[in-house]
């Protein structure tokens, strides 16, 4: 009993000593101050780039349940350089948007796809975020509408409730 409690207590020692090691900081890679430089260098750079959309809310009305629920938003790039939308992104999985993914030129016209999972029953409303090169602020895009409930299925007949149970003459 005796050595078992020296060999604890040793190896107690022993762990609290490793533990008291210190850790070197690591070193960034890259400093804060270089980055702030690379961030207005970014900002002294202007693309000449715009997106005009002919609307940004579709309304898909009153639809019927599992429906078609593929729309599209028309744009055209007014600027002098290319548009790069480098990002589109649904307010949830049930809007997933489908954008060019290569340069629109100046003067060009282009469309962002969005289709929404019909099979959800009521209203709704959300929204496409767009990160471009156009500007820092992303771009607002609302889709809206209602969906109607599926019909009922006479599956089963219904049972009738009406009158007494049966009667004994």
């Amino acid at each position: 009993m005796k050595k078992t409690i020296l060999v604890l207590s040793i190896l107690l020692v022993g762990f609290s000593v490793l533990a008291q090691q210190q850790v070197k900081k690591a070193e960034p890679v890259v400093s804060t101050q270089e980055v702030k430089k690379e961030i207005k260098q970014e900002e002294k750079k202007q693309v000449n780039a715009t997106i005009d959309f002919e609307s940004k809310v579709v309304d898909y009305g009153v639809i019927e349940h599992n429906a078609d629920g593929e729309r599209k938003f028309v744009f055209t790039n007014n600027g002098t350089e290319p548009l790069i939308i480098k990002n589109a992104k649904g307010s949830c999985g049930c809007t997933v948007p489908t954008w060019p993914r290569e340069p629109i030129a100046a003067g060009e016209t282009a469309e962002i796809g969005v289709k929404y999972a019909t099979n959800r029953v009521g209203k709704f409303t959300k929204t496409i975020t767009l990160t471009t090169n156009a500007s820092k602020k992303p771009v607002i895009l609302t889709i809206k509408g209602e969906v109607n409930p599926p019909p009922k299925e006479a599956a089963a007949p219904e049972k009738k409730t009406e009158g007494a149970p049966l009667e004994k003459k």
